[in-house]
């Protein structure tokens, strides 16, 4: 059963990643004009305009004494704001969004202290294959091999610790503390983690960003990457083996993943959608990548999860072309998809297999794409199945204008939000399932970080994401435990006069992790989110609040946010039940939580229509409460999937 294939090492061949949701590519042939550079240019101004070349026009920050003189040469820069955070785990997710829309992020630390503090959003981007140029302030050259003890350091004249905690989290790591190799390392640096699409550490001694030196001597070369090419007889064979594996079925389907931002392969997949008539979906991580506008688009396939009948259509095809998946334990639902290799064409980034059977290297995603829609029948079988079978979504019970606001009702008005000048971002935990059922309008932009699941992220990856688009306004859906880990940098949006909305959930705790297993642990201490933002507003830039409990008063604030307040940073708590949560979080969160319990004697069973008994769930049930909440999960699976289920306890 496909559930966790290796991935591949992901390659593309421009500056960057592909811009996501509309926004603006970057052009390595044509760079912003060049600043007037003297002949004894030094190696800050020399790594400012690299930044600028290719692409980055904001760098996240946070000061230390080992980075303070690279700062003012990289502020000096015309072309490069700088975007001051409040800590550093901060403006490394900022990084992260920032390089999710633009193609490309940076951010610059301290020495230690600050390097190991951003490496949570290091290996984040790492995970979500965003190239993101992480610039540390490092000691002083007289520093190394003297034996001395630094501050910001463990105690030891070691000065390795922070490289060593990076290379397992960057694609290459370059320790600049010589000028006359210094060039070299940061466009090395800087070409490896636009060809890989991963994160990249450079080190820069404190002393050396203000030292000219011969190799700085001139305005940099643009900056640009050799292309990369596929194997042309590799080519052929993959395209013909899938080609003729795909033409002798009768419904297959086509499945877009993550990875076709890291190969730049969005427009080809749409091009080969249209070609070959087959449905269209999507894993949840891939979501904002392919138009959901597509006449043949039918939602999210996410296992027991995926949007409405889109699942059923997927797992009952002949044959499925999934272009750039990941399968994880969250992607696969607890590793419970009901797909089969020998059905499966895998296309990843520079790699294709067919049938679970010959595998064909060197062959990149948008070469194999552009060739296959050449060979493939068009075939309308599976589409038209799934239109025979749709029926449109019922609409939450109506509530009295009064009656306290259900978070169904919340992403209702969410949805008429949307537009092509909107982009939403949404929090791990219940606002990925919300979210996911958001039908976005044609360039709307849409992220969220599936792979590594780090709460707290999408504070700093609303900052990245918003400052990348200014032409667009970001929606954040963010629930109140994960807001509680990053909320000091809506003062830096503030402070930047981004005019994002914000909508803080508030329920009362980890919500997602309830799901899992409950605990003590999941409650947290109840903030007055509201007067948080006011008091971090303190009367300075333009930000409105509002807390809202029913549907008349989310109305209201709405109407004001996108009105009067348009052009302010609008924080919106909406307090709702802390059970309230989506039947997707409750399916996902069993099958998840039971994964490695499946030889456990105490599972659940279902049976449908005189079909034999399959397993569903293994879950220890040691407690009356979790058995409470396995059978509220349950009742919700049954009134939804309209089945009978019976309980072994």
């Amino acid at each position: 059963m496909i559930g966790a294939l290796e991935s591949t090492k992901p390659a593309n061949s421009n500056v960057g990643c592909p811009p996501a949701n509309g926004s603006t590519p970057i052009q390595c042939t044509s760079p912003p004009p060049a600043a007037p550079v003297s002949s004894d240019s030094t190696l800050g101004s020399f790594l400012a305009r690299r930044l600028v070349q290719i692409g980055v026009s904001d760098v996240f920050t946070v000061p230390g004494d080992f980075n303070l003189t690279l700062l003012d040469h990289l502020i000096a820069e015309p072309g490069l704001n700088n975007i001051g955070c409040c800590n550093e785990l901060n403006a490394g997710y900022a990084a992260d969004g920032y390089a999710r829309s633009r193609g490309v992020g940076a951010c610059v630390v301290t020495f230690t202290v600050g390097g190991l503090s951003i490496i949570n959003a290091i290996a984040g981007a790492y995970s979500e294959n965003l190239p993101v140029i992480c610039i540390v302030g490092g000691p002083n050259t007289n520093d190394f091999g003297v034996n001395r003890i630094l501050h910001h350091t463990i105690g030891l004249p070691d000065f390795t610790q922070e490289l060593r905690c990076f290379q397992t989290v960057t694609c290459f790591q370059a320790v600049v503390n010589h000028l006359d190799d210094a060039h070299e390392m940061i466009d090395k640096a800087i070409s490896t983690a636009l060809r890989e699409s991963k994160p990249v550490y450079i080190s820069v001694s404190c002393n050396l960003p203000a030292i000219r030196h011969p190799t700085f001597s001139r305005d940099p070369i643009p900056f640009a990457l050799s292309p990369r090419l596929s194997n042309k007889q590799g080519l052929d064979a993959a395209v013909d083996a899938a080609a003729a594996f795909l033409n002798k079925m009768v419904k297959p389907v086509i499945v877009g993943g993550p990875k076709l931002r890291v190969a730049q392969a969005c427009d080809t997949f749409v091009k080969l959608a249209d070609a070959c008539g087959y449905p269209v979906a999507v894993m949840p991580s891939a979501k904002g990548l392919v138009p959901e506008t597509h006449p043949h688009f039918i939602g999210t396939y996410w296992g027991a999860v995926s949007t409405a009948f889109c699942a059923e259509i997927v797992e009952s095809a002949d044959a499925y072309i999934f272009v750039g998946p990941i399968f994880n334990d969250y992607s696969s639902v607890g590793y419970s998809l009901l797909l089969k290799k020998e059905k499966a064409v895998i296309v990843q980034p520079d790699r294709v297999v067919v049938a679970n059977g010959p595998a064909f290297g060197c062959v990149l995603m948008k070469d194999f794409l552009q060739a296959l829609a050449k060979r493939l029948n068009k075939n309308n079988t599976a589409y038209e199945n799934y239109s025979r079978i749709f029926v449109p979504e019922g609409q939450p019970l109506k509530c009295a204008p009064e009656d306290p606001l259900k978070v169904n009702i919340l992403f209702q008005h969410i949805q008429k939000m949307l537009s092509a000048d909107t982009a939403v971002i949404a929090e791990t935990g219940d606002s990925w399932f919300n979210c996911q059922k958001l039908k976005l309008p044609e360039g709307c932009g849409y992220e969220f970080q599936m792979q590594y699941g780090s709460i707290g992220w999408s504070v700093g990856a609303t900052l990245g994401y918003a400052q990348s688009v200014p032409k667009k306004r970001v929606i954040a859906c963010i629930g109140d435990g994960s807001f509680q880990v990053t909320a000091q940098d809506v003062s830096t949006m503030i402070r930047n006069d981004q005019k994002s909305i914000i909508f803080l959930i508030n329920n009362g705790g980890y919500t997602i992790e309830v799901e899992i297993h409950d605990g003590p642990y999941n409650v947290i201490k109840n903030w007055n989110y509201t007067g948080l933002v006011d008091a971090i507003h303190n009367g300075e830039g333009n930000c409105w609040t509002k807390k809202v409990r029913t549907e008349k008063e989310l109305t209201e604030a709405i109407a004001t946010a996108t009105g009067e307040k348009k052009d302010c940073l609008c924080f919106i708590e909406v307090i709702v039940h802390k059970d309230d949560t989506s039947k997707e979080l409750l399916e996902w969160g069993s099958r998840w939580a039971n994964q490695d319990l499946e030889h456990n004697p105490n599972r659940l069973e279902y049976k449908s229509n005189g079909r034999k008994p399959q397993p569903m769930k293994a879950m220890n049930i040691p407690k009356s409460k979790d058995l409470a909440r396995c059978l509220k999960a349950c009742i919700a699976i049954m009134l939804y999937a309209a089945d009978d289920i019976y309980v072994s306890y």
